[in-house]
């Protein structure tokens, strides 16, 4: 019974990664077509002022917030946190833990970077971009790269024994995080809200690619 419930463990992701795959197709797709082009610019021109649509609307230190909290979805954020939580995962013992953790962020980053390039769809108009920005649009690799470093950095940290009490708060904490990512992104004018979504997918894809062995790490 033992080997049977770890059988099926094991086997499980292999469905909702299908199910996030299959969802990203379909954005894709939809995207490809210039189907949720109106969807997009809706939700964008909603974040801006009416009369000004270079602005965001809300004070100047909500903008200056948003800033702020998108940083934490850049490469060089998740970079700082991934080698600090598995440089101290490699001194306290925990191997498997730090070279998990390194290949969500790499994996999250070449497989963003593939599908960018790919796609190579356009930034919205520069006058709603908030920010520079340097690469092309689709999928978000904020989105993409946060979701898949935060979520496994959550699992692995949850799989230890001491922590697995509080491995739902540190998920949830996560998608909070990677949640104000995805709307810094919108708020900023650097993403459409389909970029986002499928940033989402590619990162959640990832992470429960990555569940068995995460899953693993703890026995």
């Amino acid at each position: 019974m033992a080997a049977l419930k770890r059988e099926d463990r094991l086997r499980f992701p292999v469905w909702a990664v299908l199910g996030l795959v299959l969802l990203f197709a379909a954005i894709a797709a939809a995207v490809s077509l210039n189907v949720t082009a109106p969807f997009d610019r809706v939700i964008l021109l909603s974040l801006r002022h009416p009369a000004n649509i270079s602005r965001p609307i809300g004070p100047a230190w909500l903008f200056e917030t948003m800033r702020d909290l998108t940083s934490l979805g850049s490469i060089v954020v998740l970079l700082l946190f991934t080698v600090t939580l598995a440089g101290y995962w490699l001194l306290t013992g925990r191997r498997r833990a730090a070279a998990l953790l390194i290949a969500a962020l790499i994996g999250a980053i070449v497989l963003n970077d593939l599908l960018k390039l790919a796609f190579e769809r356009p930034r919205p108009d520069a006058i709603l971009q908030s920010a520079r920005v340097f690469s092309s649009d689709f999928p978000s690799g904020h989105a993409a790269i946060s979701s898949a470093v935060y979520f496994s950095a959550s699992l692995l940290a949850g799989s230890q024994p001491a922590m697995r009490g509080a491995r739902r708060f540190l998920l949830y904490l996560a998608g909070l995080v990677i949640v104000v990512i995805g709307f810094s992104r919108l708020y900023l004018g650097l993403h459409y809200p389909t970029d986002i979504l499928a940033g989402w997918c590619v990162g959640g894809a990832l992470v429960l690619a990555l569940a068995p062995a995460i899953a693993a790490s703890a026995e």
